[in-house]
């Protein structure tokens, strides 16, 4: 039997929490980063490690400790965030599907700080993705595929410079050996035509935004 998949909660917005208690399993090894926990005890599950300064952690931690949660606390003056000490924790642990959750929204440098750091080259092998249960968003560096329903809207959107020879399938428009660049917004808010996207690329990378409809 493999490893499970790891569940990071951050300490960002959740839109709609039935959406997002959809995205857990019940085998899932739950990791909270500091504020993050208040997401999982909302959704019924106890992290199995909180990881942080611990400078979010508005709720009585004793319960937890009690229930067998770990506690590894680290200084307020440090060089990473919370979730960037999750996320090391998980790939030091062995870990090759990990899914953030509450890492969206809320925040715009703490944002577009935690897409960065799923650039890491280090992941170019790991199944990661950031998703609250209305949005995700993945890295594609050759070949990805989504998966949603017939009008969920999905954006293709260079990161760090342009991506050359795009293909897809599965989109109401579709691109065909083309290059998306990165100073133009072609790639945003395109639809699915069906239950399934498959999009690959030849050279750069690619920030993938899906955005379920219903």
């Amino acid at each position: 039997m493999g490893m499970p998949r790891c569940i990071i909660f951050a300490n960002g917005t959740l839109p709609d929490l039935d959406s997002a208690r959809r995205l857990l399993r019940p085998d899932d090894f739950i990791l909270a980063a500091d504020g993050g926990t208040r997401h999982a005890l909302t959704l019924g599950r106890t992290p199995s490690i909180i990881i942080g300064d611990l400078d979010s952690a508005t709720f009585d931690l004793r319960p937890l400790t009690e229930a067998g949660t770990k506690i590894i606390q680290h200084p307020r003056d440090k060089d990473e965030t919370d979730l960037e000490l999750a996320l090391n924790y998980a790939i030091e642990h062995g870990f090759r599907e990990i899914v953030i959750v509450a890492a969206l929204g809320d925040r715009l440098d703490q944002t577009l700080g935690n897409l960065s750091l799923l650039t890491d080259p280090r992941l170019s092998t790991f199944d990661l993705r950031l998703a609250d249960g209305v949005e995700s968003a993945s890295f594609c560096r050759a070949a990805a595929q989504v998966e949603g329903r017939s009008g969920d809207l999905v954006s293709l959107i260079p990161w760090g410079g342009d991506v050359r020879v795009v293909r897809t399938e599965g989109l109401r428009w579709p691109l065909s050996n083309e290059t998306l660049y990165a100073h133009k917004t072609r790639g945003i808010s395109n639809e699915m035509t069906g239950s399934a996207v498959r999009v690959e690329i030849e050279s750069g990378l690619l920030l993938i935004v899906h955005r379920r409809q219903s």
